[in-house]
């Protein structure tokens, strides 16, 4: 798996310890043949939303 994740994905070493096993999963099928390229689940998406919202920095509001 640390081969693929810092080889071939070339990710960090950081963002390979931080990704979960479903994320690390998703990025290997994005590079191999048998990628189905399916939508991400609703579940998922609002998950990602908790976890990185939308907004700005407030350094960076007016």
């Amino acid at each position: 798996m640390m081969k693929l994740g810092l080889g071939l994905l070339a990710l960090s070493p950081g963002a390979f310890w931080a990704m979960t096993p479903k994320e690390l999963a998703a990025a290997i099928a994005s590079i191999s043949d048998e990628s189905t390229n399916q939508p991400i689940e609703r579940a998922d998406f609002d998950s990602l939303l908790q976890r990185f919202p939308d907004t700005l920095p407030d350094t960076l509001k007016e």
